[in-house]
């Protein structure tokens, strides 16, 4: 399986991928805590199949500090003892919002307010705006083949920043 396309050599893609880009270095000025929008970007990325984005979460997460215990039981968090309670919250928001379609209701009002209870407006605005977009990342990589593998930490905070 081949990359479609590169959309940093394109100068629409380049344009859209920095927009995206400047949205995550915002939600990385938050009070959300970062160790929580890496498992966040982890577990969606998991749930949508998404090799490039698992690839470059799980190793930016272990450079910020994440244990590899914990990163690799992301995809089976209700079943594990090393997650906060406030991080078990967000990881159960990211599964609902992740899976729209799998449920006729959406975001459960459990969920929400179980989320609700531990973190405030502005982080709960954060999370959703977090969820919504590593959906959407994970749908142009899969939708574009972008593949896992050789990404290497700090490439990320290297374009978010330029």
């Amino acid at each position: 399986m081949e990359p479609r396309i590169d959309m940093m050599q394109s100068e629409f893609g380049a344009k859209v991928a920095k927009r995206l880009f400047a949205v995550h270095g915002l939600l990385q000025q938050t009070s959300l805590p970062h160790a929580t929008q890496d498992l966040v970007m982890l577990r969606a990325s998991q749930i949508n199949g998404c090799g490039h984005c698992i690839d470059i979460h799980s190793k930016e997460a272990a450079a910020a500090g994440e244990t590899t215990t914990r990163i690799n039981l992301v995809a089976g968090w209700r079943h594990s003892t090393v997650f906060t309670e406030e991080e078990q919250a967000a990881l159960a928001l990211t599964e609902e919002a992740t899976r729209l379609a799998d449920a006729s209701e959406g975001v459960s009002d459990e969920t929400w307010s179980r989320a609700a209870k531990y973190y405030d407006e502005d982080q709960l605005i954060a999370l959703v705006t977090l969820i919504a977009m590593i959906n959407a990342t994970n749908r142009m990589a899969v939708t574009l083949n972008q593949l896992g593998g050789s990404y290497q930490p700090g490439l990320m905070a290297a374009v978010v920043n330029q």
